[in-house]
């Protein structure tokens, strides 16, 4: 059964009321009771970049892991992913934020895992070349303040504050650019094996201002995946500047809501 596609607001998810939809509307399928949620952060950060979200999900009495993800190689970065899903106990909810929504497609075939979600994320079908997908929608912004030291990639100070978290406090966006942690160049240009949303109920929110991975893409990705979807007025990232949105949205996704 096709999933229900449902839209939200920021204002609307903060009250907890949806948007109308067509009365003939699909049913979502119930999710199962997940006790567990595993975070993977994205490119330009690291596992702290959760920890607005996280406090959210520990008061629904949630076992949260966030994965220190390595940004070395696809590969590497998976394995840590599924280090950290084999140590769960039961069904759990995997959720990445932009370029690890790729670990999640990689690792998410791992039997503990029981739905996904993607925040402001990455979400090519197995072997897609995600560059060549992207190239179809407007070049982001922040594309152009990425620097090299070597084969180590991280974004500009310049672009971290005005692309990368543009609605955060400029004291926080310095700080978290302070604790950002560098890519190998060759990461970027890996194709994932497996699309676990193939296969996983899955869940998505679109970042509406985000100036990294552009929004219409984001939407193209989300309805191709049947995702259950929210769409936040934010930057791309929402897990910072509408953690509660977002926590809200995973906890859904555990069948707790």
């Amino acid at each position: 059964m096709e999933l229900d596609r449902r839209t939200f607001s920021s204002a609307l998810l903060a009250s907890g009321v949806a948007l109308s939809v067509p009365q003939a509307r699909a049913v979502t399928p119930a999710v199962p009771r997940a006790d567990n949620v595993v975070l993977v952060h994205g490119l330009f950060a690291d596992g702290s970049s959760w920890l607005d979200v996280i406090p959210h999900l520990q008061a629904r009495g949630l076992t949260v892991t966030s994965v220190q993800n390595p940004l070395t190689s696809l590969p590497e970065a998976a394995a840590a992913c599924t280090s950290v899903l084999d140590r769960q106990t039961g069904p759990t909810v995997l959720v990445g934020h932009s370029f690890s929504g790729m670990i999640v497609s990689e690792a998410g075939i791992h039997p503990n895992v029981s739905a996904l979600v993607y925040v402001a994320a990455r979400a090519p079908d197995a072997g897609e070349d995600y560059t060549a997908l992207a190239a179809r929608y407007p070049k982001p912004p922040a594309s152009a303040g990425i620097v090299f030291d070597g084969d180590e990639g991280r974004l500009s100070e310049a672009a971290f504050l005005h692309d990368f978290a543009p609605d955060l406090p400029p004291a926080k966006a310095r700080a978290l650019y302070a604790a950002q942690w560098p890519f190998r160049r060759t990461l970027t240009s890996e194709k994932t094996g497996n699309a676990a949303w193939r296969s996983k109920q899955s869940f998505y929110a679109v970042s509406t201002r985000d100036r990294v991975i552009d929004p219409e893409l984001q939407r193209f990705m989300a309805k191709r995946m049947n995702a259950t979807t929210i769409e936040l007025a934010s930057s791309h990232v929402s897990l910072l500047s509408h953690p509660q949105e977002i926590a809200r949205l995973i906890i859904q996704a555990t069948g707790r809501s």
